[in-house]
Formats: C-alpha cells, structure tokens, sequence
C-alpha cells in the first residue's frame, strides 16, 4: 500500500459568489454545488487518480453527508478499512460552507461535527503500517481533542510510514509549542506562506524556513501562483508555477501535495516532485470544487514540467 490519509472528512457546500463580504457589508450567491472534500482526503483522493493506491483514517456518521463522502472514497478507489462509521443520531458529518469569489479567491467556515471525536483505540496500527506514507491534516478539536491527540499518539505508535503533514491554519496559529511533538516526527512538511509565519513566529520568511527545516527533513513552502519553495537538507530553490484559467482554488494546495507525494512514491528527484506537485495543483484550479479538475495518470507528462 502507498499512502493512508487521516484528517478531517467533510462535504463541501461551495457557494459562489459575486464576492466575499467584509463586516457590515453584504454579497449575493450565483450558484450552490456540494462535493465531498476534507483537505487530507482531497490529497488522497488526488493519488488514487494518479494510480497510488491508497486508505483512510477518518470518521463519519449515517446521514446524507456521511453517505454522499463514503460512497465517493469508494467510487474513488479509496481503501475504506479504515473509516469509523457512528449510527444515525450519533452526531453529524462534517459539513464546509466553502464560499468563492469570480476570481477565484475563497473562504471557508467548518462544521467539523464528528471528525473531532476519534480516538486512538478505534485505529488499526496494524493497518496503517502497511502503508509507505501517513499524511495528515488538521482538526478544528473545538467539540473535542480526541482526534487531535489521536493523531499525536499514532505518530508515535507507527514506525513504518514517512509521515507527510499539511497543518493548515487551523494547526499553524496553535503555534510551535503545541506542534513539536507533530514536527520532529515528520518527514515532509507542507505549509503556505501565512501557515509559516503564524506557526514559527518569525519576522521573515528566511527565518521562518530555517526554524521548521531544523525540525523535518524537507520543507515545502505553497506559494499560490509563485510555484513553492523548496528546502531539503542543504538544498533550497523555487519551482515555478503553470500559468491556467483560474476557475476555483478549492482544494489547490491539496492538489499540490498529491502531485508532490506522487514523485516521491516513484522515486522522482525533489525538483521532479516539486514540478509535479506544480502541475496537478494547476490542473485543479481549472475547475470547480476540490476534486473535479484532479488529475488523472493519463492526463501528466513528464514533458508539461517547466524548467526552472
């Protein structure tokens, strides 16, 4: 087995709109589409497409949402061993009211419902063994750390798996302290160029590289339409982005890191990887909702790779 996800699992409400409001101002929706997403789950679904083969770790209940994101990990190829199902009236699905702007731009308020609540106890370490990577995203853990901490102790109970983690915001603004344990057990860190700031404390970026690179072997910074930057051992560089359409960036910097992940699955040097995680995040952005415009094996060529 190649990579198992463990994050949240929610359905996205995406609403788009002829912009997103500040305080005290007002905006107006121009259409509503539901997909299934969960930034983790976004990134596994992405492999599953590029032929890696793959699981899950995350929870759902019996409703409609729940039974929309399990019937689509299915449909995706996604191994489902892993996935705690609670009864109907246990709690709810995660829900994402995702909400797009006719450039592009997006924000995003969560429902988590019964993602915060999986424990250590209910995932089999044995499973998640068998697998060559472990990626993983945050939790909101408003409702509950169960999740959270879950996640801490499964990084210390496996020995198997690289681990790949994309703390996100909502991980970042908890700050260093809070994260360390999760930083010296990864492998390859993805974060924005806000995250790294917010989560290091740094006055600047240089700074800000060089603290979380003396935690993990490969730094991966996602810098929107600037490509990423790049930082592995005594090597740093910038890899450039692909120039597209933007429809939506739901779900971009998800795609990136399947792209990325991909290279090193297949033993692809780190420029390779980085090149990749460029590409699939382009392809994404061309359509709506976080999963439509993933790539599939078919649609990449080792000659779409720009030179840097």
């Amino acid at each position: 087995m190649d990579v198992i996800g463990f994050g949240a699992l929610n359905l996205d409400k995406i609403c788009f709109v002829d912009k997103i409001p500040r305080e005290d101002e007002e905006g107006f929706v121009l259409t509503i589409e539901e997909h299934p997403g969960g930034s983790a789950a976004n990134t596994i679904v992405g492999l599953s497409r590029l032929s890696a083969k793959t699981g899950y770790i995350g929870k759902i209940t019996d409703d409609d949402a729940g039974r929309i994101i399990f019937k689509d990990l299915l449909n995706e190829n996604i191994d489902v061993k892993g996935i705690i199902k609670e009864s109907k009236g246990r709690g709810r699905s995660g829900v994402a009211e995702v909400f797009v702007d006719k450039k592009g731009g997006r924000s995003i308020i969560v429902d988590p419902g019964i993602n915060d609540f999986i424990k250590i106890s209910e995932i089999d370490l044995d499973y998640v063994e068998k697998f060559k990577i472990i990626h993983l995203t945050s939790f909101v853990s408003i409702l509950s750390k169960d999740s959270f901490e879950a996640q801490k102790n499964l990084l210390k109970l496996v020995s198997n798996p690289i681990v790949s983690f994309d703390p996100g915001f909502l991980y970042a603004e908890r700050g260093l302290d809070e994260m360390t344990d999760f930083l010296r057990s990864t492998d390859i860190l993805f974060i924005n160029e806000r995250e790294i700031m917010v989560l290091t404390n740094e006055k600047n970026f240089e700074s800000a590289c060089n603290v979380l690179s003396g935690y993990v072997d490969t730094l991966v910074v996602k810098l929107g339409d600037r490509g990423c930057f790049v930082k592995r051992n005594d090597k740093e560089f910038f890899s450039k982005p692909f120039s597209v359409n933007v429809v939506d960036t739901t779900g971009a910097g998800d795609a990136f890191n399947s792209g990325f992940l991909y290279g090193i699955l297949n033993d692809r040097s780190i420029e390779d990887c980085a090149r990749m995680g460029n590409k699939v995040a382009s392809l994404s952005i061309t359509k709506s909702g976080a999963r439509d415009g993933l790539p599939f094996i078919k649609d990449l060529k080792d000659d779409d790779y720009p030179k840097d």
